[in-house]
This record gives C-alpha cells, sequence and structure tokens, in this order.
C-alpha cells in the first residue's frame, strides 16, 4: 500500500489521465503555432508530463497518461462539426505530432525504473587503510 491509502493509485491513474487530455490538448494546439518550434514544445511537453507522473505514482499513473493522451490526440485529430480541423490529414506535422507523441510517450516507460527510484543512496565508504 502507498501512503495516500487503499485507492491512491486509481486516483493517481485518474489524475494522470487528466494531464494526458491536458497534454494532448495544449499539444494539438500548439503544434501549429511557431513552426517548428511549436512541434518542439508540444513534444517536450508530453515528455516532461510523462516523466513527472512516471515518478510522481508509476506504472498505473503513466498507463492512464499515455491512454488519455493518445485518446485525446486521436479525437482531435477528427474534422469538427463545423469543417474545421486541429491536425490536417495531408501535413506532415500533423504526422510528426500523431506518431511523434505516441512514441515518445512510451519511450518514457521504457526508462530504467531505477532512475525512478526514490530510496536513499547509500554513503560511500572510506576506502580502508591498513
Amino acid at each position: 500500500m502507498t501512503d495516500s491509502g487503499r485507492f491512491g493509485w486509481v486516483l493517481g491513474a485518474v489524475g494522470a489521465a487528466v494531464a494526458g487530455v491536458v497534454v494532448g490538448l495544449l499539444g494539438t494546439i500548439a503544434h501549429r503555432g511557431h513552426q517548428p518550434w511549436g512541434l518542439v514544445a508540444a513534444l517536450a511537453l508530453v515528455v516532461s508530463a510523462g516523466v513527472l507522473v512516471r515518478a510522481w505514482r508509476g506504472w498505473p499513473a503513466l498507463g492512464g497518461y499515455v491512454v488519455a493522451l493518445l485518446v485525446s490526440v486521436q479525437a482531435l485529430a477528427r474534422t469538427g462539426p463545423g469543417g474545421d480541423v486541429l491536425i490536417p490529414a495531408g501535413a506532415a506535422i500533423g504526422w510528426v505530432w500523431i506518431l511523434g507523441s505516441a512514441v515518445l510517450a512510451l519511450l518514457v516507460a521504457a526508462v530504467p525504473r531505477r532512475l525512478f527510484d526514490r530510496s536513499p543512496l547509500p554513503s560511500p565508504r572510506a576506502p580502508e587503510v591498513e
């Protein structure tokens, strides 16, 4: 059990899913803003939020974040009710955003667990003198 109680992992996954939706929305809006820097900032946001979520709550939260991010980006890639699109189908920058956000979110999951370990490091031992 964690310090946040019995259902802490559920709340963490839900909070991370909300973060995934927000990152997906902000990244979809920003990726075409000031090309190419809007895309670079959006992809950096995907990575930094993913690292934050994984360090904060671990695997269940990262799963919620990745699923919510991918679903929100895919939902925003569809044609809106008035015929407007946020991610044009023929634009390369749109494909870079869709595929890049998915790949980078999954790469955060591939980072070794020891980088997110919060246990204290052992103190260095002094060399023994004979």
